[in-house]
């Protein structure tokens, strides 16, 4: 609706050299993983008929607050998977059967 009334009353929208439309724009290769502190430290900036600030800050700090959790318990189950596989990698080399071992049976 706004192109064609943009086009009948002749303002054109002149984009920025080297823009890209954000909707069809390639995601990046790869994300770095988002910290707590990012998400608390955002800011958007203000618009005429924005949402109210106070709103966002409260929810970015609760989705910082998830976020923390989420962190602290993928590091605490990345170090019981260690755990796990070092023991396991023990246990293999005291208990595995040697190759002379396995022959005389």
């Amino acid at each position: 609706m706004r192109t064609l009334l943009r086009r009948l009353l002749g303002r054109h929208h002149r984009r920025r050299p080297g823009y890209r439309h954000r909707v069809n724009a390639a995601p990046p290769s790869a994300y770095r993983p988002l910290r707590p502190w990012q998400v608390r430290a955002r800011c958007f900036t203000s618009r005429r008929h924005g949402l109210d600030p106070d709103e966002i800050r409260a929810f970015l700090h609760r989705v910082a607050d998830e976020l923390t959790v989420a962190q602290t318990a993928l590091e605490a189950v990345l170090d019981e998977n260690k755990r796990i596989k070092d023991a396991l990698r023990d246990w293999q080399t005291t208990y595995a059967l040697r190759p002379a071992a396995r022959d005389r049976r």
